[in-house]
């Protein structure tokens, strides 16, 4: 038997979960398949759980835009429907007077994308916020905070299906055709024929842009990895909040960052480092003293036996790493999301390269995807 929908959502991330819970509310027959047995079980959960304030994207992007929006929509969302989270504000710290002019930088593109109440604080005030962190100057950013980013995702795919939406795991979608007006998915779990397909399968985004034989199949995703520390308990009272460095300049990632969770634990990262396995979560992990001698930067007195490894996860990364065939269509440095009707298939939306700030950035994005939706269902 074949199912026939308005809608099918292919990724059930936080983003795919977002955008179901939001067309839930507009159209019937939303369906949305997951690879994998449980939702979020990728880059969503594998994170810092940071919901962040939009002060490091390039005024004008897409990333800029959605989590600055985002920002205020996950809290209202987390307050709604219980979702654990905080908002904690964050440092991000100079640790050298070298490094202050840096941080002016950032405070201007902050407020250039609307982040609100940004502030630099000198030495003595990180101290008084931070007592163990030694740095010359820090940013202050209010908005920023915490979220358990499972529960976020368990929320709005539950809100989706209150609505009528059909999430399915144990999905993988294996074959896509256009057919006319629809598009033909055949996935581990059946056959359905959609008028509208929605791509946000995260690292996997181009693979499925593949099964369509799409040209945005050329976006190419490679997977950077990044991994965590925990500190021990006899330390986790050393960092009371969010603590950064400045991110890095080759905009890689934002740099290992001290998170105090919400469970009172501290965790330390993430690295970054290109696999060439969207799934290698283990191999080759940074040694524990690395993660030691970067943290001292920030955190004098913190050792290796104050470490022990946690978990990682994968960024999909729209930037080929140094090297790369240069025939890729993406400069180096901050590649933006891409999020826009296909050229070739105009009932498709595709939603790649949403890595960080994907969490913060859910909700908005799901407006965004929303009014593509009602101009192909219009």
């Amino acid at each position: 038997m074949i199912d026939e929908a308005n809608i099918v959502i292919v990724g059930g991330g936080v983003v795919g979960c977002a955008i179901a819970c939001a067309l839930s509310a507009k159209w019937d027959d939303v369906f949305l398949l997951e690879a994998l047995p449980k939702l979020g079980m990728g880059a969503s959960s594998r994170n810092s759980g940071v919901i962040h304030s939009g002060l490091y994207y390039p005024p004008g992007s897409l990333k800029a835009r959605h989590c600055v929006r985002g920002n205020r929509l996950t809290y209202e969302f987390c307050a709604s429907h219980g979702v654990p989270h905080r908002n904690t504000g964050k440092l991000v710290v100079a640790a050298s007077l070298a490094e202050a002019e840096a941080l002016a930088a950032l405070v201007q593109n902050g407020r250039a994308n609307g982040v609100e109440n940004l502030r630099i604080i000198d030495r003595a005030a990180i101290r008084a916020r931070e007592p163990h962190i030694e740095g010359q100057q820090a940013i202050e950013v209010p908005s920023t905070g915490i979220v358990s980013s499972e529960d976020l995702v368990k929320a709005y795919a539950r809100v989706a299906a209150e609505r009528g939406a059909s999430i399915v795991t144990h999905a993988k979608v294996e074959r896509l055709e256009a057919l006319g007006d629809t598009i033909r998915v055949k996935s581990a779990a059946g056959e359905i024929h959609a008028r509208c397909l929605i791509n946000s399968a995260g690292l996997f985004a181009d693979e499925v842009a593949g099964l369509l034989g799409s040209k945005m199949a050329e976006h190419r995703i490679y997977p950077v990895r990044g991994d965590y520390c925990e500190v021990t308990r006899a330390k986790a009272d050393w960092i009371r909040g969010l603590v950064y460095p400045l991110p890095r300049p080759d905009g890689l990632s934002l740099g290992a960052h001290f998170t105090k969770t919400l469970w009172g634990n501290v965790l330390l990262g993430p690295t970054a480092r290109y696999v060439t396995d969207k799934n290698d979560y283990e191999s080759n992990r940074e040694p524990i003293e690395e993660f030691a001698r970067r943290a001292r930067i920030l955190l004098p007195g913190i050792e290796a036996a104050d470490l022990t490894p946690a978990h990682s996860g994968i960024r999909a990364k729209l930037t080929p790493p140094a090297g790369a065939d240069s025939r890729e269509v993406h400069a180096k440095g901050i590649a933006d999301f891409i999020i826009q009707r296909d050229p070739e298939f105009p009932r498709v939306v595709q939603l790649m390269g949403i890595e960080s700030p994907g969490l913060t950035s859910a909700a908005s994005i799901a407006e965004h995807v929303t009014e593509l939706v009602s101009e192909i269902l219009a």
